[in-house]
């Protein structure tokens, strides 16, 4: 594969990278209006990492404090996290998944599931597989971006 051929397949796979885009709103459709995109980041976050300080989800979603605590705030609101006394310093809280916290994340993970079922139907189970193998790769290859934005 000659320079001009290698250039040209990585355009294309730039090109397809930034239409996830359009799978990421499509995704966005299906959560339900009263947990926003970011909300429903905050509780996966909690939910795989446990409880957590609040700098910690800004971390985790690389974005800054003023942003994670909107989101935060918003959860609080509907009573899916709440914010407990950090047990190594009073002054700080740690935010922790409440059973409704736990309950909302089970409709968003059906809601995620089946949409990606009824769109991907006609695909081979094989195929699926071998997608989410390669977008895995995809991701470790950039390493954890997060750290970057910390």
């Amino acid at each position: 594969m000659g320079p001009m051929d290698r250039g040209k397949r990585y355009e294309n796979l730039a090109r397809q990278v930034s239409a996830i885009g359009a799978v990421k709103r499509g995704l966005a459709r299906t959560l339900p209006a009263e947990c926003p995109g970011g909300s429903a980041i905050v509780l996966a976050l909690l939910h795989h990492h446990g409880d957590m300080r609040i700098g910690r989800v800004s971390e985790l979603m690389a974005v800054d404090m003023s942003v994670s605590s909107r989101h935060v705030a918003h959860t609080v609101d509907r009573g899916w996290v709440e914010r407990l006394p950090d047990p190594a310093d009073k002054r700080s809280r740690i935010l922790h998944l409440t059973p409704a916290g736990e309950s909302m994340l089970a409709v968003l993970d059906r809601r995620l599931t089946d949409m990606l079922a009824r769109t991907l139907a006609e695909w081979s189970d094989d195929d699926v597989e071998l997608l989410t193998d390669l977008l895995a790769r995809l991701r470790d290859s950039f390493g954890d971006c997060r750290a970057h934005h910390a």
